[in-house]
């Protein structure tokens, strides 16, 4: 019999090496490092609070409270008193060595740049890049590249470096769709075109913390064109420019000129950069102060998505995000349309972001992932466009694209990368009739019983940014898995209207756009929705996401909530030594193999129907879930597919095969209901638990059982166990992160798994934004440099359940040359592990807890 149904784990490489496992110092009183991060388990529990644990006998009601609770999870006015309302012109196994490049590879390109640069740039290079700084090679002139791209020599052609080429466009589509809008741009060619790039740049923490935004202003001095294109670039949203030419008291204008930076307007107010009313005011300005007939507008900075939008200022946080229907209001109120509107931020090529956009521009240039620190590179495109100002916009998008990802895969290996160039009018004129028959299709199978046909195909899709939880997929890769006419369709209009998409070597699956599409929190549906009424998308979409979500919180809620942590199985009682112990007692609500159809009635009516006591009985406001009053599916309907559907988690005990072995055994068909499997691991210091995170390690016996560890091993930098957190597994690439002190500030390390390097490397860092900071996404920014501290770190809990603090996790290391990715023996104390079990309605069971 073949078993098709098992999870893809990671191969394990063991190494003799071991540094021990233990805490270091005091409690360091930041709240739990790990556990709030793994994808789809409730919030962390406080200092001191009980983590939850299930009971069979609980009320229901209780559980559906406590599931709520788990998945629901500035300055002046617009530029200041009109201080840009003057002219432009005013104002101021074996072992395994792996050897990283954490330094940036030096490039043997020229990088000149044209004569008369202005005093106020060559003051910023003489007293910020001295001789020894690291950034002394992105001077004009010194014989160096920026750091976004090799300079000149950065071909468009594709070949640098491991990038491919997406199959969905291998070459620049020229062909547009009949019946598509005709452009609103007009180039006139004959030297008569006039060109504006307007640049919002909002710096924060990129900025702030790794000059990102100093180093792309550079990439933009190094860049030749003439007076026909103008390069305006907006300033703020940073609390420290690593350079002594830019104010981070308040925003700011510069021209991009004659190989530095002219400045346009020394003050245009502190207002945060976030608001749409700070983005059209910009826009404004620049038509009424450098008319031109062709306007591109680049957006700098974080990005978080359909859902969450564009832009995190650093000066005002508590502004939150731009949202769609922000830009939206912002480009609207600018007056201007766009040759191309681009994108310099993660995971903003999205199809909502697409048909909110087509009024206002041509193109779309955006990642569908996020974005590698180094973001776009800007000397090659603009010297081409300088040089030729009638260029394509294609042609544009294609120096952009190829630039971006070949620069990606030379300088931040392990580092996915994706690039799309998307046109507007063909998207918009051939995307909403089959995206609407799509929607429909996908409400029509959920309500005929396909729930799980549908959530195979969005577990399987390409998703972006998964750690995060935003829940986005690329629409082409999940229309087709769903398979049906519907689905075929719109894959047909997406990858015409894509018009070049390019993807580093390990991604796979990407072809341009992505969607929200809600499965590992949905918390954010009511807002998505609310999102798509501001942009005036199609209703349908927004129904067939309520109808998805609501199945799968009513099976969720079924559960009782199954077991929202491991304690259950920690504390549930065993008998026996080692690996021998037998598993009695635990909490696993609803986990019984048929379901009480009376009860289950009445549990789902209730959480379904709301009602007066729906926030005085559970203590929850809707706010967050008004997704469950939209749904198409009756209740009789839903109770009975999560009868027939679902997880029966009291399968999950040991026993032995017929060879002797422990194993975890399950039908084909309970199979099919697992989504995800992780071993989590707790080591016991002799006064609680250290949790050494989740890792996709398993292995299966000839009969396609589950077999219990066999050794006492984790994961482990240069043989220091660390607590690691798998987060995605994805056409063979593994990924995960390690919570840190990066030289005291807070990160994750990124760990890859690849066909390449199957034992692992780390392929830089990310930041960690703590208390909501904001819901945008970090580019991975940080890479490692030998000499960089790391303080590992790791949650622990008392032998109540209770979470006690975080820690340093063993001793401080320096990084080297040599930084090894293996598994080692954790050390003398003994250790309780337990597999965690995800099914297709994101809820996690625990096996029993073996211990030794």
């Amino acid at each position: 019999m073949e078993h098709n149904n098992r999870p893809q784990g990671r191969q394990k490489y063991v190494t003799n090496n071991s540094k021990g496992t233990a805490r270091r110092g005091e409690g360091l009183n930041t709240g739990p490092v790990g556990s709030s991060n793994r994808p789809g388990q409730q919030p962390p529990v406080s200092e001191g609070q009980r983590a939850t644990r299930g009971t069979r006998s609980r009320s229901p009601l209780v559980g559906i409270a406590a599931l709520l609770v788990l998945l629901l999870g500035g300055g002046g006015g617009l530029f200041g008193s009109g201080v840009l309302s003057g002219d432009g012109g005013s104002g101021t196994g074996e072992s395994y060595t792996y050897t990283q490049p954490y330094t940036s590879p030096s490039s043997s390109t020229s990088s000149s740049s044209s004569s008369g640069s202005s005093s106020s740039i060559s003051d910023y290079y003489s007293s910020y890049f001295s001789s020894d700084s690291p950034y002394s090679n992105l001077l004009p002139n010194s014989g160096g590249s920026s750091s976004g791209g090799s300079g000149s020599s950065s071909s468009s052609s594709g070949s640098t470096g491991t990038a491919s080429t997406n199959t969905n466009s291998s070459a620049v589509d020229t062909a547009v769709a009949s019946g598509a809008r005709a452009k609103r741009t007009q180039i006139y060619g004959k030297g008569l075109d006039n060109v504006t790039v307007m640049v919002y740049m909002c710096g924060t923490d990129l900025e702030s913390k790794s000059a990102m935004a100093t180093k792309d202003l550079v990439e933009m001095t190094n860049a030749k064109y003439g007076d026909n294109v103008r390069i305006l670039v907006y300033t703020g949203g940073c609390t420290k420019w690593n350079n002594n030419v830019i104010s981070s008291q308040q925003n700011q204008i510069y021209e991009v000129k004659s190989g530095g930076l002219q400045p346009l307007v020394s003050n245009a107010g502190t207002s945060a950069m976030t608001s749409p009313d700070t983005l059209a005011g910009f826009i404004q300005w620049c038509a009424k102060n450098y008319p031109a007939n062709r306007n591109e507008l680049i957006l700098w900075d974080h990005g978080g998505g359909s859902v969450s939008g564009y832009g995190y200022d650093q000066k005002y946080p508590r502004s939150g995000s731009m949202t769609l229907a922000g830009i939206n209001q912002a480009l609207k109120n600018g007056g201007v349309t766009f040759d191309f509107i681009g994108f310099d931020a993660c995971l903003m090529a999205t199809m909502e972001t697409a048909l909110m956009l087509d009024p206002y521009a041509d193109y779309l240039i955006a990642s569908e992932e996020t974005e590698p620190g180094i973001g776009w590179y800007y000397t090659n495109w603009l010297t081409k466009l300088g040089s030729n100002p009638a260029m394509s916009t294609l042609d544009i998008g294609k120096s952009i694209v190829d630039d971006f990802v070949s620069t990606c895969a030379s300088q931040c290996r392990g580092q996915s990368a994706t690039l799309s160039v998307v046109d507007l009018a063909e998207l918009a004129y051939t995307a909403p009739a089959p995206m609407k028959a799509f929607a429909e299709s996908l409400s029509e199978q959920i309500g005929g019983g396909k729930y799980s046909t549908v959530s195979a195909a969005r577990n399987g899709s390409r998703e972006f940014a998964r750690s995060t939880m935003i829940d986005q997929v690329d629409l082409a890769d999940f229309a087709r898995r769903i398979g049906n006419e519907e689905g075929q369709e719109l894959v047909s209009v997406l990858k015409s209207a894509v018009k070049y998409n390019r993807v580093s070597s390990d991604m796979s699956n990407a072809y341009g756009l992505s969607i929200y599409f809600p499965y590992r929190k949905l918390s954010q549906v009511d807002k998505a929705v609310s999102t798509y009424d501001a942009i005036g998308m199609d209703s349908s979409y927004s129904q067939c996401i309520r109808d998805f979500a609501s199945l799968e919180a009513s099976g969720q809620v079924a559960s009782g909530g199954a077991s929202a942590s491991p304690f259950d199985a920690l504390f549930g009682g065993y008998s026996g030594g080692g690996y021998s112990g037998g598993y009695s007692g635990g909490g696993y609500s609803g986990s019984s193999s048929s379901y009480d159809m009376d009860a289950l009635s009445s549990l789902l009516g209730s959480f379904l129907g709301g009602g007066s006591s729906y926030s005085s009985d559970y203590g929850i406001s809707d706010f967050a879930s008004s997704f469950l009053y939209g749904r198409s599916m009756s209740t009789a309907d839903t109770v009975q597919y999560i009868s027939d559907n679902h997880f029966d988690a009291a399968d999950l005990v040991w026993t032995t095969n017929s060879r002797g072995e422990q194993v975890v055994m399950l039908s084909e068909a309970q199979w099919s209901l697992v989504e995800g499997l992780d071993l989590n691991l707790f080591y016991d210091d002799g006064k609680g638990y250290i949790d050494l995170g989740l890792d996709n390690v398993f292995d299966w016996d000839e009969d396609g059982n589950l077999l219990a560890p066999t050794d006492r091993t984790w994961i482990a930098v240069n043989g220091q166990p660390v607590a690691y957190y798998h987060d995605v597994t994805a056409d063979g690439v593994i990924s995960g992160h390690i919570p840190v002190l990066l030289n005291g500030e807070r990160a994750d390390l990124l760990v890859v798994f690849d066909e390449e390097n199957p034992r692992g490397y780390i392929a830089g860092a990310r930041s960690v934004y703590l208390n909501g900071e904001t819901e945008t996404v970090a580019k991975s920014l940080i890479e490692l440099e030998q000499g960089d501290k790391l303080d590992f770190l790791c949650d622990y809990y008392d032998y109540e359940g209770n979470y006690s603090n975080s820690y340093y996790l063993g001793e401080q290391m320096t990084v080297g040359a040599v930084m090894e990715i293996s598994n080692v023996d954790v050390g003398e104390g003994p250790v309780s592990i337990c597999y965690r079990f995800t099914d297709l309605y994101q809820q996690h069971y625990w096996t029993p807890a073996l211990v030794g």
